[in-house]
């Protein structure tokens, strides 16, 4: 019974998903995937786990995925719930890699058409690029230690140059959303480049003294009530960068 278990690939991948971010204890994990974004009372894709991961008795349908998530995705919705939106979405596709390669082409598809109609999004290219990154920091751990035949959709994408064309379109700072996509760049950044990630978190952390609720996810614990504060764990890459 437990070596089916070993070699059931549902059963390996949720065994990899603990692993990754038990390791974010000690480490900055996948930090895109292991820290849940605080949102209010904002819609979001469906979650009924109390985690941060899928509970595996989850009923959402992933073949609504891309619409759902598309949806949600709208022009006024603040950078944080778009965070949380795309890591939610990047564990369900976990679970659908033909929704995965759907929901990835589809973003860059909306930010490429705006782009071509000389309407640049800079939101647009921001949820292409934080998603590639989720996808390389999750599905890249995931599906390609369990199965060779399937490819992460995002391989080769660099989504944090993405982000920083998103961040350059947005231009003075917009209801406090510039210092949300700050804090979005600061965590793709967390392992580097370092001068990137000194600038973007410093201007994160700055933003926050208008923000109450990036303040409230900067003051959040990053893997559990023993580990340090989101604001901790930025700052203290500031400083020894």
């Amino acid at each position: 019974m437990t070596s089916q278990l070993i070699r059931s690939p549902r059963f390996a991948i949720a065994l990899i998903a603990a692993l990754l971010c038990f390791a974010a204890v000690a480490r900055a994990g996948p930090p895109l995937i292991c820290h849940a974004i605080e949102i209010g009372n904002a819609k979001s894709l469906p979650w009924t786990s109390h985690n941060w991961n899928l509970s595996g008795g989850e009923t959402y349908d992933t073949k609504n995925l891309v619409r759902d998530t598309l949806d949600i995705l709208g022009p006024n919705i603040p950078v944080l719930v778009r965070m949380e939106t795309l890591r939610r979405a990047t564990l369900y596709a976990g679970k659908d890699p033909v929704a995965a390669k759907e929901l990835l082409a589809k973003l860059h598809a909306r930010a490429t058409a705006a782009e071509s109609s000389g309407h640049p999004d800079a939101l647009a290219w921001f949820d292409v690029g934080y998603l590639a990154e989720a996808y390389k920091q999750w599905i890249g751990q995931t599906w390609m230690r369990v199965s060779k035949d399937e490819q992460n959709p995002a391989a080769g994408v660099d989504g944090y140059a993405f982000v920083k064309k998103a961040l350059a379109l947005r231009g003075p700072s917009q209801n406090g959303n510039d210092a949300q996509m700050e804090f979005a760049a600061a965590l793709i950044t967390l392992s580097g480049p370092r001068d990137a990630h000194r600038e973007h978190a410093q201007k994160a952390i700055a933003g926050a003294k208008s923000d109450p609720l990036l303040a409230q996810n900067l003051a959040s614990r990053f893997t559990g009530p023993q580990s340090e504060t989101i604001s901790e764990l930025l700052a203290k890459n500031v400083s020894s960068n």
